[in-house]
C-alpha cells in the first residue's frame, strides 16, 4: 500500500517568510500598505469640549486626516474592545491604509500581544497587504523589561495568525504579506535576535499545525517517519536520524508498541532524531517523546457513538507534531551544550484478523506484562516502549507529550493541557516555560493510591482502569516505563490539541517545548 490512497498528494504552499524589523520612526512618516494602531479602552478617551483625542499617537493621526478618525470611532461603535478592528482608506497618511485593532482595557502578558498580533495578520489579510506597520497607541503602557517579549508575541501572532491551510484545497490564496516594522518597542541586535527566535518557533507551530491537519490517508507512519528524515537533514549539521523498522523493534522487544501497529496495513516505523550542537560541550541530555498514531480507530473496542470523534483521529500524532515542530525550531536556534533525543513510535490503530484482541497480553521492552483490556487505550503501549527507549539514550529528563485521555478533557476542557509529573523541580521548569509561550499547563496529581485499580489477574497491569480518573491512571501506567534515574513528565494534550472553531490542529506544545530546551541550554 502506498501513501496516495484516494490519490491525493498535498499543493506545495510556500509562502515567502515574513521579513519582521523594529524600527523607531514617526506613525505619518511611515511609508507601505497599511499602518495598525493597537488601542486600549482608555486611548479612545476624548476631551469633552474639542472632542479631540487625548491620546496624542491618535490626536496626530486624526490632524492628519483632518478628523476622519474621531469622526469614525463615534459613528462605527468602536470602543477598542478585545477584537474589534477598524480599517480605513484614505488620503493624508504615508501610509495607504490606516488600522485601528482593539486591545480591551490593557494589554500586558505575552498571551494577549500574541492575540494582538493574530488580529494584525487577519486585518492584512483582507487587504491583502504586502508592508505593515504596527505601533501601540500607548507605548509608554509596555515596561521596558517586557519590550523584547511583547514584540516577538506580536510577530509569533502574526505568523500564526496568517495560517491557512490550503494543501488540499483545489484552490488557496496564498497571504500577501511580506514585511513588518514593530514601531515604539526599541531597536538593537538584542530585539532583532527575539523576532528572529519567535519566528523560528512560530514556523516549527506551523509544521506541527501541517502535520497535525495532514489526513491519515497521506500522513501514514511511512511519510511521518519521512517527514523526520528530512527534518534532518535540512538541519544535517546539527542532526542526525535513526528511523527503526519493524524488525529493529521486534530485536529491541518492543512487544507493547507493535501489538498496536499489527492491524494495520501500513507498517510502524519507529522515529530517533538527535539534535547535538556543532560545538562545545554538552552539559543536558533532553529526551521529547510525542505519540504517534496517526490514525486511530480504537481497535477492536471501535470508537462509536456521539462525542467518540472517531473522523478527528488524524489528530492522535499531535504529540509527535509538538515534538517535531520544536525539532524544526531547535534546528533553526541551535542552542549550545544541550542534546535533545526526538523520539516517536509511529504507527495507526486499526481492525485485521491479525490485530490485538481485548483479553491479549503482550510484553513491553522492560519485561512487564500488561493485559489489554482495552484497544482503544492504545497511545499508553506505543509510549510504553518508547519511554523504555528513551531511557536507554541516557538521558537527564524526558517530557512525553500525547493525545492520551478523553478524560483529561473533561477534566480541563479544551485550551488546557493536563501535566504529570513525579519531580517538583521538573514541574517548575516547564510550567516557567509554558508561561513564556502562553500555552496553558495544569498540574494534576499522580496519585499511587489509583494505580489499584491497573491490577491484573494474569498480567502486572491491565492498560486502562476503567473511567474514574482515567488520566491519572494513564499516567500511573506510563510511569511505569520510566527509570527512577530519569526526571519525567508527561503531557496530555487530547484537548488543546485542535481548534473547533477554525477546524485546524494547533501546534499545541512547540512553544513551550523549544522554551524548556532553551531553560536546559547553555546560552
Amino acid at each position: 500500500m502506498s501513501h496516495t490512497l484516494g490519490l491525493t498528494q498535498a499543493n506545495s504552499t510556500h509562502s515567502p517568510k515574513i521579513s519582521f524589523a523594529a524600527k523607531e520612526i514617526g506613525v505619518t512618516e511611515w511609508k507601505g500598505d497599511i499602518l495598525v494602531v493597537g488601542v486600549t479602552e482608555k486611548d479612545l478617551t476624548k476631551d469633552s469640549s474639542t472632542s479631540k483625542f487625548l491620546n496624542p499617537i491618535l490626536n496626530k493621526l486624526d490632524t492628519h486626516l483632518s478628523g476622519l478618525l474621531t469622526e469614525v470611532t463615534s459613528e462605527e461603535d468602536f470602543t477598542g474592545k478585545p477584537g474589534q478592528s477598524i480599517v480605513l482608506r484614505l488620503p493624508g497618511l504615508a501610509s495607504k491604509r490606516v488600522g485601528l485593532i482593539g486591545l480591551g482595557q490593557s494589554v500586558s502578558s505575552p498571551a494577549a500581544f500574541q492575540s494582538f498580533g493574530e488580529a494584525v495578520g487577519v486585518t492584512t489579510k483582507a487587504s491583502q497587504s504586502s508592508t505593515v506597520a504596527i505601533v501601540l497607541a500607548s507605548p509608554e503602557s509596555v515596561a521596558d523589561e517586557s519590550k523584547l517579549s511583547s514584540a516577538s508575541a506580536i510577530a509569533s501572532g502574526i505568523v500564526l495568525g496568517l495560517f491557512e491551510d490550503g494543501r488540499y484545497k483545489s484552490e488557496s490564496k496564498k497571504p500577501a504579506l511580506k514585511s513588518v516594522d514593530i514601531i515604539g518597542f526599541g531597536t538593537g541586535p538584542e530585539l532583532e535576535k527575539k523576532l528572529k527566535y519567535a519566528e523560528d518557533v512560530s514556523y516549527g507551530v506551523i509544521f506541527g499545525r501541517e502535520l497535525t491537519n495532514s489526513p491519515a490517508n497521506v500522513l501514514t507512519p511511512a511519510v511521518l517517519a519521512e517527514e523526520a528524515a528530512k527534518l534532518a537533514s535540512t538541519y544535517s549539521d546539527v542532526f542526525t536520524a535513526n528511523i527503526l523498522n519493524e524488525e529493529q523493534c521486534k530485536e529491541l522487544k518492543m512487544g507493547s508498541y507493535l501489538a498496536v501497529a499489527e492491524a494495520s496495513a501500513n507498517r510502524p516505523h519507529f522515529i530517533h532524531l538527535v539534535y547535538k550542537p556543532s560545538s562545545g560541550s554538552v552539559k543536558t541530555k533532553l529526551a521529547l517523546v510525542g505519540k504517534g498514531l496517526t490514525f486511530d480507530s480504537g481497535g477492536y473496542n471501535i470508537k462509536t457513538g456521539p462525542g467518540c470523534s472517531i473522523e478527528l483521529m488524524k489528530f492522535d500524532m499531535g504529540g509527535s507534531a509538538a515534538v517535531l515542530g520544536a525539532a524544526k525550531a531547535i534546528g533553526e536556534i541551535k542552542p549550545p551544550g544541550v542534546e535533545v533525543h526526538f523520539i516517536v513510535a509511529a504507527c495507526e490503530n486499526m481492525i485485521s484478523g491479525t490485530g490485538m484482541r481485548p483479553g491479549d497480553v503482550i510484553t513491553a521492552s522492560n519485561g512487564k506484562t500488561i493485559e489489554v483490556n482495552n484497544t482503544d487505550a492504545e497511545g499508553r503501549l506505543t509510549l510504553a516502549d518508547a519511554l523504555v527507549y528513551a531511557c536507554n539514550q541516557g538521558v537527564d529528563k524526558i517530557v512525553d507529550l500525547a493525545t492520551l485521555t478523553g478524560a483529561c478533557v473533561i477534566a480541563l476542557g479544551t485550551s488546557i493541557a493536563g501535566i504529570y509529573t513525579p519531580s517538583d523541580e521538573l514541574a517548575k521548569e516547564v510550567i516557567a516555560a509554558s508561561e513564556k509561550s502562553g500555552e496553558k499547563l495544569w498540574r494534576m496529581p499522580l496519585e499511587d493510591s489509583y494505580w489499584e485499580m491497573m491490577k491484573s489477574g494474569v498480567a502486572d497491569m491491565v492498560n486502562t482502569g476503567g473511567r474514574a480518573g482515567g488520566s491519572i491512571t494513564a499516567a500511573l501506567f506510563l510511569k511505569q516505563f520510566v527509570s527512577e534515574k530519569v526526571q519525567w513528565m508527561h503531557i496530555d494534550m487530547a484537548g488543546p490539541v485542535w481548534n473547533d472553531k477554525k477546524k485546524s490542529g494547533t501546534g499545541f506544545g512547540v512553544a513551550t517545548l523549544v522554551e524548556w530546551v532553551q531553560t536546559n541550554s547553555s546560552s
